[in-house]
């Protein structure tokens, strides 16, 4: 698939708070900026050693994250963020009050229709949840 690719998830978490020294009110927020690996075949990718287990370990995750995204989408009571480390990093962002944007990348070439598809379904599925309104954290 991608050489040059680094075979792992990126998370930024940003935090910012502020006070109004007037009202002596104090607000806060946060902002998560995530690049997600892509998903692998690994038949495909005839990766092995190393590399293997980085993509075991990789499409886990975003099968886990795949799983929270059909809880929410579903309405489920019990949503399972703890099943990943990213998809418990990301509960905030997917299930609390706050804005959530997903940008999917794909790949143009015949060679890459599969994975294609499978990103846009699941962007697709992405954009049917309904995610909280996002909220001003005063204190």
């Amino acid at each position: 698939m991608n050489e040059r690719s680094s075979r792992s998830h990126c998370l930024l978490c940003i935090s910012v708070s502020g006070e109004n020294w007037v009202t002596a009110t104090r607000t806060r927020g946060r902002l998560n900026l995530v690049d997600l690996a892509g998903s692998e075949r690994l038949s495909r990718s005839q990766a092995d050693g190393e590399r293997l287990r980085e993509a075991k370990h990789i499409n886990r995750s975003l099968a886990c994250l795949g799983d929270v995204i059909h809880a929410l989408r579903s309405h489920c009571r019990h949503v399972p963020y703890r099943n990943s480390k990213l998809t418990y990093l990301l509960q905030h962002s997917l299930g609390g009050d706050s804005k959530t944007l997903m940008i999917v990348q794909v790949a143009p070439g015949n060679q890459n229709v599969r994975e294609t598809l499978c990103t846009l379904t699941f962007g697709q599925r992405v954009s049917a949840v309904k995610f909280g309104q996002a909220s001003s954290h005063r204190e």
